[in-house]
């Protein structure tokens, strides 16, 4: 059994581990366990009824959450000319076209988002492989394949949250940091799960949304009441 470190053993003493929390309750308790030395991030994670391998049961989406999440967001642009410069100006930490892709398929890792203008995609296309496991690849469904890379900077940097269900039917996202007032970090929970729910797959069959729970970097998980979610 692994070993549970002090400030964990001492959250666990002020969580009921068998109760459901409103989210207002578990967003206070959150923030008062949230001791460590840098700023936690707050974190939700969602057992949804279904099976992703199926595809008509994926549940994949973005969402631009009304507080951000206090994260600062490094944005990759793969674009030239003129679009290359806009990305710039718009403040995209690495812009390039053949040579950022030389730079990643050589272990450059070094950003959060990538997005890509359209005629940039035969290019982009071939990091696939290295991308697309790390939920990065640039998907004109998720507006990070667009020629309007202005806005698409401005949106991940503003704290655009991408979600996608992994095999086990979870989803896991940060909406926020410790040191939100609770009152923003209610309303970025009540906007992420609002998204969840409207990326309802047609294929979704009994209950969607089964269990939440709430926990910041390096705290217990809260369980919640799923009905004070949608209050």
């Amino acid at each position: 059994m692994a070993k549970v470190g002090k400030r964990l053993s001492a959250a666990y003493t002020t969580v009921d581990r068998n109760k459901f929390y409103t989210l207002a309750d578990a967003v206070g308790a959150v923030k008062a366990s949230a001791k460590a030395k840098f700023d936690e991030t707050v974190e939700i994670s969602l057992n949804l009824g279904v099976d992703p391998r199926h595809a008509d049961q994926m549940v994949r989406g973005v969402i631009e959450l009304p507080h951000g999440t206090g994260k600062t967001v490094r944005v990759a642009v793969f674009a030239k000319a003129d679009k290359a410069e806009e990305a710039r100006k718009a403040g995209a930490d690495i812009v390039g076209a053949e040579d950022l892709a030389e730079k990643i398929q050589g272990g450059f890792m070094d950003f959060d988002r990538c997005i890509a203008t359209p005629d940039m995609m035969g290019v982009v296309g071939r990091l696939g492989k290295i991308l697309g496991p790390r939920n990065l690849m640039p998907n004109p469904k998720l507006g990070t394949v667009t020629p309007n890379v202005t806005e698409a900077v401005r949106a991940a940097k503003a704290g655009q949250v991408q979600f996608r269900v992994e095999k086990a039917g979870i989803v896991h996202a940060g909406v926020g940091k410790a040191s939100f007032d609770a009152d923003k970090l209610v309303e970025n929970i009540k906007a992420f799960v609002d998204a969840i729910q409207k990326a309802k797959p047609t294929g979704a069959k009994g209950t969607y949304l089964k269990k939440v729970s709430l926990s910041s970097t390096m705290g217990v998980g809260i369980k919640l009441d799923i009905s004070s979610l949608t209050a």
